[in-house]
């Protein structure tokens, strides 16, 4: 009898893994009106798409195995360690979980999730005092809670990049452009003149930083 552990078809990872990250995203963001919970549920399946492709089944391996045989031949791709695709095509010998690409996406991943808590707390102290949030991330992007999931996708993109997951990225940075807009809609419709002077000098989503203070980044 084989002891050795198999690589994929293991769907009680993708269960709990699924089931970590979401409750985890949940207890920073804490979604409370329809729109959140559209924006998290979105940014649950994309998760769930992610750890059925990491434990599950490797769709994407399965599509590109040829090219990839072809092209790299020396790597078994049926490995459960090839699924970092980034670190195998760049030929990163050594364990892929300390690879370049598997580390900085460590660095997004957290900072996403630093990003969405520290905003949640933000938002929820100003909701309850009625006033318009303009402290802590808000001071540097309208939209901070968007800005972190973004930033947790693109962490697990360069982790474990799938067909999926590629497909489902711009389309979840489309829905959620959408709902800031609304958002800021009914904020300014609230806020009025308060509104118009904070969106006036804060950026949507980049930082002045990234934006290099240019005449109306603050729309970005």
């Amino acid at each position: 009898m084989s002891s050795e552990v198999p690589s994929y078809g293991l769907w009680g990872l993708v269960i709990l893994n699924s089931a970590i990250f979401i409750f985890f995203a949940f207890s920073f963001f804490r979604p409370q009106s329809k729109r959140d919970w559209r924006s998290f549920g979105a940014f649950s399946a994309f998760l769930v798409a992610l750890f059925t492709e990491m434990y599950g089944f490797p769709l994407t391996i399965y599509f590109l195995s040829g090219w990839l045989q072809s092209r790299f031949p020396e790597v078994d791709w049926f490995s459960h360690d090839a699924g970092h695709l980034l670190e195998m095509v760049f030929g990163w010998q050594a364990n892929p979980h300390f690879g370049p690409f598997h580390l900085l996406s460590m660095v997004f991943i957290g900072a996403g999730f630093v990003i969405i808590a520290v905003a949640w707390r933000a938002l929820y102290a100003t909701q309850r005092e009625g006033r318009l949030a303009t402290d802590g991330p808000y001071a540097h992007v309208r939209h901070p809670q968007y800005v972190g999931f973004v930033l947790v996708m693109v962490g697990f993109l360069l982790q474990w990049p799938t067909l999926l997951t590629l497909v489902m990225f711009p389309v979840l940075v489309w829905m959620y452009r959408r709902l800031a807009l609304r958002e800021e809609t009914e904020v300014a419709a609230r806020f009025g003149e308060e509104w118009r002077r904070y969106a006036s000098k804060t950026p949507r989503f980049l930082p002045r930083l990234l934006s290099r203070n240019r005449p109306g980044m603050g729309a970005t």
